[in-house]
């Protein structure tokens, strides 16, 4: 009786390990889609809520912060100074654009590639794991003649998209800027792969309005940088300065339809193992009925004989 119990025990304790196995590989694997859809859906309703405070502010602050952040471009010579800054030019530059207190300046739309994301004044690893990060010591994001403004992000978190689309971006592709009321719209000029201390790649351009999208290159190595710089053109016609909230749930029922096989095969795989351990214990009942039964018989049969 004790060895049946021990028995009953262990494959009771297989089985569990192969379930807990089952569950972890399709939890890894859908991780990323719904880490991702979450997070989009985070950095959406941040936007929501700076758009909320940006409707709460007088015209007059908004007019204010604009012309400092103005002043501020007006101030920067040449990008010597980037993450070379005093404690009192980052005191200033902090306090610049921020309009919720909460560090977010704006947000970059990206029609083709889908991104839309919070712009957070530096570019801090707790910044590029949530949002795009300006870099300090480059122009700010408001556009003006002699401005470059230089926004950062990270490409190919398992738990996060971000950047990690823009290197299908070509030459003529556009992207937008928001901050307060205005939409500055981007035109894709140059395309370059460069060593991190290229600067010469952001430096400011007399009578030119630029902005460069920086993300790490090649995937996964991150020895290079990916430079997508664009120039300031007129808005479209149709841009608005909220666009569709429903990337998310587009995104998000399209990885689960990606991943609907996977998950399938992998419950089906559970259901066979189940059945597999099911016809396994019953065969081994009925082996063990068979034994008994034949040791009856034998002891039966010696009980005979004795007698």
């Amino acid at each position: 009786m004790k060895k049946k119990k021990s028995g009953r025990l262990a494959s009771g304790i297989f089985t569990a390990i192969i379930v807990l196995v089952m569950i972890v590989g399709v939890g890894i694997m859908a991780y990323p889609a719904f880490s991702n859809w979450y997070n989009s859906l985070h950095q959406s309703r941040t936007i929501a809520t700076l758009q909320e405070k940006i409707a709460d502010t007088s015209e007059a602050d908004k007019q204010k912060m604009l012309e400092e952040a103005a002043a501020y471009n007006e101030a920067l010579t040449d990008t010597s100074s980037v993450n070379h800054m005093t404690d009192e030019q980052m005191e200033a530059y902090l306090d610049t654009l921020d309009v919720s207190g909460t560090g977010i300046m704006g947000y970059i739309d990206i029609p083709k590639q889908k991104i839309h994301l919070p712009i957070y004044h530096e570019a801090t690893e707790a910044v590029l794991q949530i949002g795009v990060g300006h870099l300090p010591g480059t122009s700010l994001p408001v556009g003006g003649e002699g401005t470059h403004s230089v926004l950062t992000g990270h490409t190919g978190l398992p738990s996060a998209k971000l950047f990690t689309d823009i290197d299908q971006m070509q030459i003529g592709d556009t992207f937008e800027i928001c901050v307060l009321d205005e939409t500055l719209t981007y035109e894709v000029e140059s395309i370059e792969v460069v060593l991190p201390s290229e600067l010469s790649k952001i430096q400011l351009e007399e009578g030119r309005d630029l902005v460069t999208l920086v993300t790490c290159t090649p995937y996964g190595v991150n020895t290079h940088r990916l430079l997508i710089t664009g120039h300031r053109v007129a808005n479209a016609p149709e841009t608005v300065a909220q666009p569709s909230q429903n990337w998310q749930r587009e995104e998000l029922i399209v990885t689960v339809l990606l991943w609907l096989p996977f998950m399938i095969l992998a419950a089906g795989i559970l259901i066979l193992v189940f059945f597999v351990i099911r016809h396994h214990r019953k065969l081994k009942r009925i082996r063990q009925s068979i034994k008994e039964s034949v040791e009856k018989n034998a002891e039966d049969d010696a009980e005979d004989n004795d007698v």
